[in-house]
């Protein structure tokens, strides 16, 4: 971690479009400081700009141009730049690399806040119920897609966890195929929803499913909670318990 005092700060200027062993030389040079413990790297993108080749580039509404100007920068200790320098060359190949002394004035620091001591795993094994809702992509709540009304409702009345996928095809009670194909985005793909609770949770949250849901399927089965643990208060909130087996 930097400390206040002298530093070195280093640009890379690289093209957007280069790449190294196949991979975008930006991505790759910020994994590799990652990985080596530099305390920070940020990569910023030009609009417009020429290099050694004397060639402009620029970024217009109808040209998206892969041969614009990117840096990447980060301040490190004189030691630590010194380390990687050979390879930070190597993995450049056509750019430049800019180095020139600073000083760190106060360095970053983790948050102050005390970390919450992480809560004793919560385990549930046995019985439960799995419910899932069949909609379409179309259907609306409230001005809202049905869908993530759904999702945000399960989440405020304490439903362990939800999952929503999209269907790529399928076709219900109108029997009109929904298909996903290539060049063509369908809004009305089926979509379903799985969750997986206590049958007396479910059951009592089934007449806002029944409010919410004017067309669609619902249906409830018997599921093994073969393992369903999170950490309280490590996360936003319990995690999907999509493991269980029917």
């Amino acid at each position: 971690m930097l400390s206040a005092g002298k530093a070195v700060k280093v640009t890379i200027y690289l093209s957007e479009g280069a790449t190294h062993h196949g991979a975008p030389t930006y991505s790759s040079i910020l994994d590799f400081l990652f990985y080596r413990g530099v305390s920070g790297a940020t990569v910023l993108k030009g609009i417009a700009g020429f290099g050694a080749d004397h060639h402009m580039h620029s970024a217009g509404i109808v040209e998206i141009s892969d041969r614009l100007p990117l840096k990447i920068e980060f301040i490190e200790a004189r030691e630590k730049v010194d380390e990687l320098l050979g390879k930070l060359e190597e993995m450049a190949g056509t750019g430049m690399i800019e180095m020139h002394e600073t000083t760190v004035a106060k360095p970053a620091q983790l948050s102050s806040q005390p970390k919450p001591v992480p809560a004793a795993h919560l385990k549930i094994e046995g019985k439960a119920k799995l419910m899932r809702i069949y909609i379409g992509e179309s259907d609306r709540w409230k001005d809202k897609p049905l869908y993530n009304a759904l999702v945000e409702a399960m989440r405020a009345n304490d439903i362990a966890g939800a999952t929503v996928y999209r269907g790529i095809l399928g076709y219900g009670a109108h029997r009109r195929v929904h298909r996903d194909k290539p060049l063509l985005l369908s809004h009305d793909a089926s979509i379903m929803l799985s969750v997986v609770d206590t049958e007396e949770k479910l059951r009592a949250f089934l007449p806002l499913v029944e409010q919410m849901v004017e067309e669609g399927l619902v249906v409830l089965s018997d599921v093994d909670i073969i393992k369903y643990s999170h950490r309280a208060l490590e996360t936003d909130g319990p995690q999907t318990p999509d493991g269980a087996s029917a």
